[in-house]
């Protein structure tokens, strides 16, 4: 198994930037816990808290379908989409001036990958 482990590191990187932020934010408004009201902090908080929703759940499908002898290109496919759709979606979240379309555009992606990966162990288990 080596697929799901490259796309897990990478996200992890994600998901640290996405930590990095609000601990920032935290640190500009010394709120230690909450939002305090912040909008800026609230979004970095939602933004890093919507990257852990859903993406561990992601990726235990994907080692699923992995696991399952699923196409390496597939798994590639749909991880490279994941991370571009978390991406998309923690820039456009997290920013007070939010940018709607990359935020809605990261969550399609998202979505899309869950319900492709969910969808694709059932099939490999019909097999």
């Amino acid at each position: 198994m080596s697929i799901t482990p490259l796309w897990a590191s990478l996200l992890a990187f994600l998901y640290l930037w996405l930590a990095g932020q609000v601990i920032r934010a935290r640190y500009r408004t010394k709120t230690a816990l909450g939002s305090g009201g912040d909008a800026g902090l609230e979004r970095a908080i939602r933004a890093h808290a919507n990257f852990a929703e859903y993406v561990p759940l992601i990726l235990v499908l994907l080692m699923m379908a992995e696991l399952q002898g699923a196409t390496s290109w597939l798994l590639h496919l749909l991880g490279a989409v994941l991370l571009v759709g978390r991406a998309l979606h923690g820039f456009g979240i997290s920013r007070t001036d939010e940018v709607l379309a990359l935020r809605s555009s990261g969550m399609i992606l998202t979505l899309t990958v869950l319900v492709t990966a969910a969808a694709l162990n059932l099939l490999l288990l019909a097999r």
